[in-house]
């Protein structure tokens, strides 16, 4: 298994499908071949197939998307690594996607928050409220990401591999600079102890030979410690994810707010704001990202005044 595995995540990297994606195909891989005995799949055919889908959704009762993936991930599989036909399972019938509501904070919740929070953490929390972000998309901002004369940021391949422009809170703008100044320090003291490299998207450590060592390219949100790379370089990555989820969750705890809060929700209360102060739900799904404006269409139901701004006969 683990040679095959091994071929799954040289064709996931060649193909350059994210980081994310690439882990949850391997996994849902790896509980394929254990469901059915550890049988190759070269061994195995649509029935194999058909019978794990079946047990993720009557026995495991796995939401629609994750049964997505999983499909996914044997497609995958089959189409690219073993090259076996296994059959047409665009038509198969998936459990039923249940309506989504987001939980949302209130501004005085956003506040409530805010207040149990200090540091890289909570800068992190106003990006994600003030300019929409997903966690990761705060995460990996590099410096020259940032224009903050114009109010602008950009975020490289979010959701579906898209670049898109979102706004720079101007209560935040001092802040930032003050992060750029100590991420500046912080690498000159890299170089000089010959370090200073970073990560970079795809081959471009080929195209760019010293674009790792260059300031524009350093996260703006490094980890305190280093990494070695593909190459065997001595690098800075980013924060981790769980780093701002435990400080978020944390934070809450402190709060007398009783929903269950993540970094995601941070976003969804941006939205969800923006429409209430009166934006235009064109002007939200481009900061958002969305591809279709249905998307951006479920905050309309959690605003205070209701997707149709009725009021209570009680009332």
């Amino acid at each position: 298994m683990s040679q095959l595995l091994d071929q799954v995540r040289d064709e996931i990297i060649k193909r350059n499908y994210s980081q994310k994606t690439g882990e949850a195909y391997i996994l849902w891989i790896k509980r394929f071949i254990i469901f059915n005995g550890k049988k190759h799949p070269k061994d195995m055919d649509e029935t194999h197939i058909q019978k794990y889908l079946d047990y993720l959704t009557l026995q495991k009762d796995y939401s629609p998307s994750t049964q997505s993936v999983a499909l996914n991930s044997v497609v995958f599989l089959y189409k690219f690594i073993v090259k076996k036909n296994i059959g047409d399972f665009s038509s198969y019938t998936k459990a039923r996607r249940k309506n989504f509501i987001p939980v949302v904070f209130s501004k005085s919740e956003v506040e409530q928050l805010f207040t149990q929070m200090n540091g890289e953490p909570l800068l992190i929390a106003k990006l994600l409220y003030g300019s929409g972000l997903r966690l990761m998309e705060a995460l990996r901002l590099r410096i020259k990401d940032l224009d903050l004369e114009q109010n602008l940021l950009v975020v490289r391949e979010g959701k579906g591999g898209k670049d898109r422009t979102t706004l720079v809170p101007g209560s935040i703008k001092m802040q930032l600079r003050k992060q750029i100044e100590s991420r500046k320090a912080e690498h000159i003291n890299d170089l000089k102890r010959n370090r200073g490299h970073t990560t970079l998207p795809h081959s471009l450590h080929t195209k760019y030979p010293n674009a790792s060592k260059e300031f524009g390219w350093q996260y703006l949100f490094a980890s305190s410690r280093y990494i070695k790379d593909k190459k065997g370089k001595i690098c800075r990555h980013h924060i981790y994810e769980s780093t701002i989820q435990r400080a978020i969750n944390s934070a809450l705890k402190k709060t007398n707010i009783n929903k269950h809060g993540t970094p995601h929700t941070l976003r969804h209360s941006f939205a969800t704001h923006l429409l209430e102060n009166g934006y235009d739900i064109r002007t939200v799904q481009e900061l958002l990202g969305h591809k279709s404006v249905k998307t951006t269409m479920i905050y309309t139901h959690v605003m205070n005044k209701g997707g149709l701004g009725v009021i209570s006969p009680l009332d």
